[in-house]
């Protein structure tokens, strides 16, 4: 089966086939870092018009690398949600149009489930149960699927995503965007402990495996201040101080996340391990995680795959095509899709909480 996937829930314009679901036959990605690196994260505005120059080549491109026309393929994946209202309707508006014209099926792919997907082309079959940490900068979630499609959130963020606390505190020092990269990199050459009295990792009054990473960011301000650190000015070469502060603020993120996944590997003994999504790129988060004994393989995806990509969108969507799913024409974008169908004994369900695939 040939899976046409689409992605537009952020900035990347992404368009990808892939091959009974694990050989990618085409992956085409194109950015816009260029375009919001100006202003310090994501315009929505712009990354709408971005996607509205892009889509019509990136999906032409990924059905010429991969050697098909659109008539040969078998079905279209496309990202539902969550993400940006505007850039999740030029994909979707332009994934519509191409299975109308060709009467193909179609069906919407939580962008979420997507991330989970995204290690299926470089490792062994996945075993169940699996706990997935999907790491991004608009999601930081812990969940438990016990089976395929199955999917209980452990944890969640209460506030800014990891990915997110990295691009403000890189911000914050004049260090560029996207922060993660610049951060990860410094951060090697930093001493951990340089910080250590101002950083402490959040502890949080429920069952639930929740993260924060609010609190970190206000340190950050807060020690910066008190330190009377100037930001770095137009590309210049950060102090050793600057680059103990981000490893000391990157030391208590990575600390935060393995004390919620050893938490979860104690409470449900799984079988595979997932950590996907952007900060999973992070080469201190990826050793770390190797590093630990979490009596399970750990499952990462190649540093290409962990941002968004439409490889994982219709890695996603291939066992849905498969058995015969067809969303039609009437769906729409949902900004606030959430990734639950069921609920765990003793996780507290948070009040806003929607289940729905």
């Amino acid at each position: 089966m040939l899976v046409l996937g689409i992605e537009s829930s952020c900035d990347e314009t992404a368009a990808a086939v892939i091959e009974d679901g694990r050989i990618i036959r085409s992956n085409i990605i194109a950015s816009q870092v260029k375009t919001h690196a100006p202003f310090g994260g994501v315009v929505p505005e712009l990354a709408s018009r971005e996607h509205l120059n892009h889509i019509a080549p990136v999906v032409t491109n990924a059905l010429d690398d991969a050697g098909i026309t659109l008539e040969q393929v078998d079905g279209i994946a496309v990202t539902q949600g969550p993400g940006l209202i505007g850039s999740l309707l030029v994909g979707i508006s332009f994934a519509k149009s191409l299975a109308m014209v060709a009467s193909k099926p179609i069906v919407g792919v939580n962008h979420i489930e997507g991330h989970v997907y995204s290690v299926v082309f470089e490792n062994p079959p996945v075993r169940y149960p699996v706990l997935a940490l999907i790491v991004s900068g608009g999601h930081t979630t812990l969940f438990l699927i016990p089976e395929e499609g199955r999917y209980a959130v452990l944890g969640r963020t209460r506030d800014d995503a990891a990915g997110e606390a990295y691009d403000k505190v890189a911000k914050l020092l004049g260090l560029g965007y996207p922060g993660g990269p610049v951060i990860d990199r410094l951060a090697e050459s930093g001493d951990p402990r340089a910080a250590e009295l101002v950083f402490t990792i959040p502890r949080m009054g429920s069952p639930n495996l929740d993260f924060s990473f609010s609190g970190l960011k206000t340190a950050v301000l807060r020690y910066v201040r008190e330190k009377g650190i100037e930001p770095v000015v137009n590309s210049g070469k950060p102090t050793q101080q600057i680059i103990d502060l981000v490893a000391s603020f990157q030391d208590k993120v990575i600390r935060s996340l393995l004390a919620r996944l050893r938490a979860a590997v104690k409470r449900h003994h799984p079988q595979t391990i997932i950590v996907a999504g952007g900060v999973a790129c992070n080469s201190a988060l990826r050793r770390r995680v190797n590093e630990g004994d979490f009596g399970a393989p750990v499952y990462f995806p190649s540093p290409i795959l962990t941002t968004d990509n439409a490889a994982m969108i219709a890695a996603a969507g291939h066992p849905k095509l498969a058995r015969g799913e067809n969303h039609g024409l009437e769906f729409t974008a949902i900004t606030s899709m959430r990734l639950e169908n069921f609920v765990v004994e003793g996780y507290e369900v948070p009040r806003t909480a929607r289940y729905k695939l």
